[in-house]
């Protein structure tokens, strides 16, 4: 999508006159304008030029956002970079419309004294003035036009959306203020003539007729609500803001062993940099030398340092706190993962959420609507005669001021910034705003177990020993023999064994046997023979170890009944016992598990209380599967699910409701990709964070719901945004017209319109900066939610997806591939078959029985042969 930034627009109008214009642009295939930034989005093939030439055309500037280009060696003037979108979205207008609201105060005042004043209540003015009642007018006439001076800009860009058939709200405010004043300035020759004819008394009866203080009130008081509106909109920018001020400016790199400060658009992939204790880490790197403790707060929002050390990946921004780091430049300028939240916060605040189209729909028509009723009510009025044309003209008036298409065209963007903006805090990154809404209307929540619910790396969770052995005992056999295996299973004991101070002994003859364990010879240190000079003489000799499972141990090894029991418990709790011999005799059992965060049954927990069906997905078999389950807590598993299978999973589970699935890897990026909403574990693959619509940076579960509420508050801000700047208008424009006039009395001023338009914007943008104040992570009204999804997923009926695996001898190629998917699939309770001639099988998804015995007939009857069903 290319970024452009927008000029001259005022008012909702304006944002879908310059939607409109861009769409009608040949080879433009989408567009979102936003207000709030100033900002507009456009994907398709269009040139910049005609999208420019599109938005001139319509009456408003436009310029393409300047971006970093990568150069050959992947740098890029990352700072430059930063600095233009921080300039985009710094409050330009405040101090512009503060100058201008001084200037009109301050002669808006001096004509009130003497237009309400002296002409209502007496007050003093020189003799010159007050016996001359066409100086006093042409006093006020003067005072007027320095006003309308200083507040010109409503006039231009009112009468340019009027030349250009897009009526605008300034075009309001400059009909309604000009028809004030030209109004008055009709009186005011009216009164010249009647004081020249000698009829003084006459001529002071038209200062009452004047609306000249109407006329400098109406823009006053506009101006007043503009540069509100404009300080609330500065705020709901600061958390993008924050995150660009964290971009660091410097960085030393080492250049022909010397340490050189340069700018940060000099650092290029595979420089080394350094890092002292207290300076902020440059660009996205790997520690190659040190270890310190680094503060992650300002990308994760995680307060607790992160050790780090040789190895290890280090990001912009952060903040290194105590040690001395040498590190390698891996990702630099744009493809910083500070520069990524960065865009992808921007982006989403560039997007529009589909609530938004109601007020869209709306805007496109408001302002023409308005002129049109404020023409009918003049004419009603002056057709009832009963009332003066001066007083028909103020219920015009009333009508043109009043309404307000600013709060329309605000109520959804400013909530969509804040609440993106508070997820960026939290590192929970919506990369646009429809994710954003659509987090909150899920029905079905589908996790990945590896790496999602768990920790997605093995680790000793029990340890047994036979009678007469050490725990150390039994760990210096398994360190020493694994230390040789490259299996992650062998990782996670010597891991457990540098914890606990293990030593590791020699290990001779190593060797893997697939399928079964590791065996070796360990070599002892033993006491040889003591000489009559009292010096020992230390040998060694070598035994025989071996690691396996329960099977292969107990074929050559009788495994004694306690131990077997105890082994067969950890594996219904999904670990993996792994048996350990000396000299063919049992030391013990180790067993090994992907252990499950620490959050993960809270989380899932939080999602069912708030009404949504929970189900794992996972390639692992089904036994791991359940036990993991069962511990986190999940409505269903679904398990032995191959990474195409899990897309056809997500396919099927549409058809009961929406579907968010949480992923972590490149297995998960289809299944992202497919569902209704792809949730990223942050530390992931960039696979999965590219097909996502939301990444966790914190790689926490809890923070799945807390997306959702956060989804949940946003678009319930946006409704009310909507619905007081609705019946504002609703209310506001009959009364304005003198709709209750004939039945309660009630009327409305021209000045009180323009104060209530004022504050309508004011309030909408304050209701949404109230989001800044909600506890994502507070789940006390979560059951509130659940309750209004009472029924929605009554449909839904846990149905057994389960998978085989067919071995078909006789497929050649691609064609018969084809002929024996679709005979598999034109059976019921076959999801979906993946055929491949190569491996000589078809992997089924089903989601019911279907007997072996007929599954083998269908192939067959196509000319191949089954060779065996698992």
């Amino acid at each position: 999508m290319e970024q452009y930034s927008v000029t001259g627009m005022s008012c909702a109008a304006c944002s879908a006159r310059v939607e409109k214009a861009v769409l009608a642009v040949e080879g433009v295939e989408s567009v979102s304008v936003s207000l709030l930034t100033n900002s507009m989005g456009v994907e398709g093939s269009a040139s910049a030029e005609d999208i420019i030439l599109a938005v001139e055309k319509a009456g408003y500037g436009a310029k393409k956002k300047q971006r970093g280009s990568m150069g050959a060696n992947g740098g890029d003037i990352e700072a430059s970079e930063i600095s233009v979108h921080e300039d985009a979205l710094k409050d330009q207008e405040t101090p512009l419309l503060k100058k201008r609201l001084i200037a009109s105060v301050i002669f808006m005042l001096v004509l009130m004294y003497f237009s309400m004043g002296h002409v209502m209540w007496g007050w003093p003015v020189p003799s010159a003035l007050g016996e001359n009642p066409l100086a006093l007018g042409v006093l006020q006439l003067v005072l007027t036009v320095v006003v309308m001076i200083i507040n010109k800009k409503f006039f231009i860009n009112g009468v340019k959306g009027l030349l250009h058939r897009s009526p605008n709200m300034d075009t309001l405010v400059a009909l309604g203020a000009g028809a004030s004043f030209v109004y008055s300035l009709y009186a005011l020759f009216v009164m010249m003539s009647t004081q020249l004819s000698g009829d003084l008394v006459g001529a002071h009866h038209y200062l009452h007729e004047f609306y000249f203080e109407s006329a400098a009130m109406i823009l006053t008081l506009i101006t007043i609500g503009k540069m509100l509106e404009a300080r609330s909109k500065g705020k709901t920018t600061d958390a993008l803001k924050s995150l660009m001020r964290l971009a660091p400016q410097t960085a030393i790199i080492i250049k022909a062993g010397k340490e050189e400060k340069v700018p940060i658009g000099q650092v290029k992939i595979g420089d080394i940099f350094v890092v002292r204790p207290g300076e902020t880490i440059p660009v996205d790197g790997i520690v190659i030398d040190g270890s310190s403790a680094v503060n992650e707060s300002a990308l994760t929002g995680e307060s607790i340092p992160v050790d780090k050390e040789a190895g290890d990946t280090v990001s912009a921004a952060t903040m290194n706190q105590s040690g001395f780091l040498r590190c390698k430049a891996t990702r630099v300028g744009q493809d910083t993962t500070l520069s990524q939240i960065i865009q992808m916060v921007s982006d989403a605040a560039a997007t529009k959420a589909p609530i938004a189209k109601i007020a869209d729909r709306v805007s496109g028509v408001f302002v023409p609507t308005v002129i049109v009723i404020a023409v009918i009510t003049l004419v009603v009025w002056l057709v009832a005669g009963q009332q003066p044309v001066g007083y028909a003209l103020a219920r015009a008036i009333s009508v043109l001021v009043i309404s307000c298409p600013c709060a329309l065209g605000l109520a959804t963007p400013v909530a969509i910034m804040v609440g993106n903006g508070m997820g960026a805090k939290k590192g929970i990154m919506f990369k646009n705003a429809v994710s954003l809404e659509n987090a909150g209307r899920m029905d079905l929540v589908v996790l990945d177990k590896t790496g999602t619910i768990t920790m997605g790396e093995p680790r000793v969770t029990d340890i047994l020993t036979v009678e007469g052995v050490s725990e150390a005992e039994l760990l210096g056999v398994a360190v020493s023999l694994e230390q040789k295996s490259e299996h992650p299973l062998a990782k996670a004991m010597i891991a457990y064994g540098v914890e606990h101070q293990i030593k590791a002994m020699e290990v001779e003859g190593f060797e893997a046997l697939p399928g079964n364990g590791l065996k070796g010879q360990l070599v002892e240190l033993v006491d040889d023979t003591t000489t009559p000079d009292g010096i020992n003489h230390k040998g060694c000799k070598k035994v025989d170890i071996t690691a396996g499972s329960q099977g292969f141990i107990a074929s050559f090894i009788t495994i004694p009944a306690n131990i077997k029991m105890q082994a067969d418990d950890l594996a219904n709790q999904g670990k993996t016992p792994l048996f350990f011999a000396k000299d063919n005799q049992l030391l013990g059992v180790i067993a090994v598990a992907d252990v499950m965060k620490e959050d993960s049954p809270k989380a899932i927990a939080e999602l069912k209380n708030m009404g949504l069906r929970v189900i794992m997905l996972t390639g692992d078999n089904e036994r791991t599967a359940k036990a993991i389950g069962t511990l986190a807590g999940v409505d269903q598993v679904i398990a032995g699910v191959l990474p195409d299978g899990k897309e056809a999973v997500i396919r099927k589970l549409q058809a009961y409701g929406k579907v968010a699935m949480v992923g972590d890897g490149i297995n998960d990026a289809p299944a992202l990709t497919r569902a209704d909403l792809g949730i990223a574990i942050g530390a992931g693959t960039d696979v999965a964070i590219d097909a996502a619509d939301v990444v966790l940076m914190k790689s926490r579960l809890s923070d799945v719901p807390a997306a959702i509420r956060l989804s949940h508050a946003t678009l319930r801000n946006i409704k009310q945004n909507l619905f007081w700047a609705f019946i504002y208008n609703i209310i506001g424009i009959p009364l304005a017209a003198g709709v209750w006039i004939p039945l309660l009395g009630l009327q409305l001023n021209p000045m009180i319109g323009a104060a209530a338009m004022s504050v309508s914007s004011f309030c909408v943008v304050t209701n949404a900066l109230r989001l800044n104040l909600f506890d994502m992570y507070n789940g006390s009204k979560d059951a509130r939610h659940a309750a209004r999804r009472t029924g929605k997923n009554e449909s839904y009926t846990e149905e057994r997806i389960m998978h085989k695996t067919m071995k078909i001898e006789g497929m050649m190629c691609r064609h018969c591939e084809a002929h024996v998917k679709k005979a598999l699939e034109a059976l019921e309770n076959v999801t979906e078959a993946v055929t491949s001639h190569e491996a000589g099988t078809a992997e089924l998804t089903l989601s019911g029985e279907v007997a072996d015995d007929v599954l083998k007939s269908t192939v067959e009857a196509e000319g191949y042969t089954v060779l065996g069903i698992e």
